[in-house]
């Protein structure tokens, strides 16, 4: 059976499109609130469209919100026409919407400036770090992008086949160190801070907090290991493998339990088969099967 996987991408893009739409404004809205009221105004060059936007205000005057249209309008054509009209999709909802709101609260953010005043710096690099991350990780994972330098960055990846994070690394450590060297090397390492906050937190959003352990185990004793997987009312699977040194045919036990289970299941493999090698990772979503059922949060 051929599969249409034009029709299932479009399925799967088309699937609950207002509910992320919505999510991809709100995100945008707090996006330009933070650069307004915290990156701008602090001179933090922290990468991207914003950086490039904050850089060409301090020496022309040019409002960020009308350079950041101009530069995502101009990058929405070039990803239409090298990237395909799905990409481009995906950068439209965001490109658009983002600049509007940096325009619509500008004022606003100038008054909240002068009436939130926060004596520890750190403390407002924290906070935007905080807003930065949020934000983008609720609208990545809606599916979206704010557009600039993100379609840049796929085209980096595209056509010169430099991996997504190595070409957005390369892309805003640029933009980083200009900032650095017009407005100071303290202001390039606080946003260096911003960017690892976000970072941790846009993987949380995207990925959640690991909730269950995978482990895949290879004993002599897998009927006892087995056995006691099935006590815990979750499954396995068993998966054949070959020695890498010995060549010999063996199989690997691989099962999902909660993380609260971790400690006392891995303790109790060990006993049951004190040479058992086996390998944890962390689980962050599990579909189907037979699992011993949770309580959310739980």
């Amino acid at each position: 059976m051929k599969f249409d996987y034009k029709k299932i991408v479009d399925e799967v893009f088309s699937n609950n499109f207002w509910p992320r739409f919505l999510i991809t404004v709100i995100g945008a809205f707090v996006l330009a609130v933070n650069f307004n009221l915290f990156l701008l105004h602090n001179h933090l060059v922290i990468g991207g469209s914003t950086g490039i936007a904050t850089i060409v205000h301090k020496y022309t005057g040019l409002a960020p919100a009308t350079f950041i249209f101009i530069f995502n309008c101009v990058f929405i054509i070039i990803s239409f026409i090298f990237l395909g009209p799905r990409s481009t999709g995906l950068t439209l909802v965001g490109a658009l919407i983002y600049p509007i709101f940096i325009s619509l609260t500008s004022n606003m953010c100038e008054y909240l400036a002068t009436k939130i005043v926060l004596d520890d710096f750190m403390l407002v690099v924290l906070i935007s770090g905080v807003l930065y991350g949020t934000a983008n990780g609720f609208i990545y994972k809606a599916g979206f992008t704010t557009g600039g330098t993100d379609i840049l960055i796929q085209l980096i990846n595209k056509y010169l086949k430099i991996p997504t994070g190595m070409a957005s690394l390369f892309t805003n450590v640029i933009i980083i160190i200009a900032g650095g060297l017009i407005f100071g090397p303290s202001q390039a390492l606080y946003a260096i801070v911003i960017i690892v906050i976000s970072s941790f937190l846009v993987d949380k959003i995207m990925l959640g907090i690991s909730d269950s352990k995978m482990f895949y185990i290879y004993t002599k004793k897998s009927d006892e290991v087995k056995d006691f997987i099935t006590q815990m009312n979750t499954g396995y699977t068993i998966m054949k493998t070959e020695g890498g040194y010995t060549s010999k045919d063996n199989h690997i036990i691989m099962c999902v339990l909660s993380t609260k289970d971790y400690y006392m299941f891995k303790n109790v493999v060990q006993k049951i088969d004190p040479n058992a090698f086996f390998i944890i990772t962390d689980c962050y979503e599990v579909y189907g099967g037979h699992r011993k059922q949770k309580f959310p949060f739980i």
